[in-house]
């Protein structure tokens, strides 16, 4: 029965060697072996043996790309403004007996190193260039880490700047500065609309007076052109019917109303020669009813002169004699009326009113 119970528990004292001395090692992973107390090998992922009681597991690292977001550290800048940076930092362990036997604590190591490389490098920026150029605090961060860092078997990949907080009173500052460059540039794009809008405005405005200048003058040329044609062909039909003295003295009559025609006028000027007109007028047809007027003898051509014969009077030619002599007779008291008129009109507004010329 004893050597039983000594076998079952050799058995379980060599299955417990044999699992202690089996170490799976996940992938992206590393584990540092030390024996008797000092480091002896690292473990790479998979299956590994190790000397149960002799060598231990010291430090288990994980070989993945790792974040570290470390606290809003305060920053004075150059023109002495304190500023808080908040920074992230993009780290990877690539050797891990370096990360446990150069620095006791390599995360406090690092948040430290970035708060003193950050206090030197904001330190010779102002503020303004603080808040431009954050690739370029990014890039100097990182090259100071990498460098440090590399030997703590610990590789920087990236640094950003999360966040960089000035003073209330700074914000306030560059809150109204920014609002009134905004306002600034708005004025000047309303100026600068305002300007555009009056100079098309002026140019319709040109180019419409030129237009209407251009049409203005056309339209005087074809009235002129018109007249000049009118007048020729007037000329022309004078010259070519040989108008005699009655024609031209009923054309004068005809254009007596016309002086009256305008807005504006109040009393009619009678010309002196509108008298010498009627005349002529009344002597024209005077004359010719006295050569068409009835004859009392008649000869005949080619033999003695016989008794003479008495022709009876042409009833067209006593009507248009009598419808001349009505027609200077009312032209006559026209001219009559209008120079009484004249005369009225010259008295009531206190003065005299010159004769007209013309024999009367």
């Amino acid at each position: 029965m004893e050597p039983t119970i000594a076998l079952i528990i050799l058995a379980v004292i060599v299955v417990a060697a044999a699992l202690s001395a089996i170490r799976i090692v996940p992938q992206a992973r590393a584990y540092n072996i030390e024996r008797f107390g000092r480091y002896i090998r690292t473990l790479d992922p998979g299956l590994n043996f190790i000397i149960p009681g002799v060598d231990r597991v010291n430090t288990k690292f994980d070989l993945r790309e790792q974040v570290f977001s470390s606290r809003p550290q305060p920053v004075i800048t150059e023109d002495n403004l304190v500023v808080n940076i908040d920074t992230v930092l993009y780290y990877q362990v690539t050797a891990p007996k370096a990360a446990a036997y150069e620095v006791a604590n390599y995360i406090q190591a690092i948040d430290q190193l970035t708060v003193t490389t950050l206090r030197n490098v904001i330190g010779s920026m102002d503020l303004e260039r603080t808040l431009t150029s954050r690739e370029e605090i990014n890039t100097r961060l990182r090259g100071v880490l990498d460098e440090t860092t590399g030997k703590w078997g610990i590789r920087i990949n990236r640094v950003e700047i999360k966040a960089i907080d000035p003073p209330p009173t700074i914000k306030e500052a560059m809150e109204k500065q920014m609002r009134a460059d905004r306002d600034k540039r708005a004025a000047i794009l309303h100026a600068e609309g305002e300007r555009q809008s009056r100079i098309l405005k002026a140019e319709g405005a040109r180019q419409q007076a030129i237009l209407e200048a251009q049409g203005d003058q056309q339209a005087a040329i074809l009235r002129a052109d018109g007249e000049a044609k009118a007048v020729e062909r007037v000329f022309q039909a004078v010259h070519a019917n040989n108008a005699d003295a009655k024609v031209l003295a009923y054309k004068y009559l005809e254009t007596l109303p016309s002086l009256a025609a305008g807005e504006g006028n109040t009393f009619w000027v009678i010309p002196g020669e509108l008298t010498e007109a009627v005349k002529n007028v009344t002597h024209a047809f005077s004359g010719e009813a006295t050569r068409s007027g009835p004859s009392t003898e008649k000869e005949t051509d080619g033999g003695p002169s016989g008794p003479a014969q008495i022709a009876g009077p042409d009833p067209a030619q006593s009507s248009s004699v009598r419808a001349a002599e009505d027609a200077a007779h009312a032209a006559e008291q026209a001219v009559a009326d209008a120079r009484d008129d004249v005369r009225r009109a010259g008295a009531g507004v206190g003065g005299t009113m010159p004769e007209p010329r013309g024999e009367e």
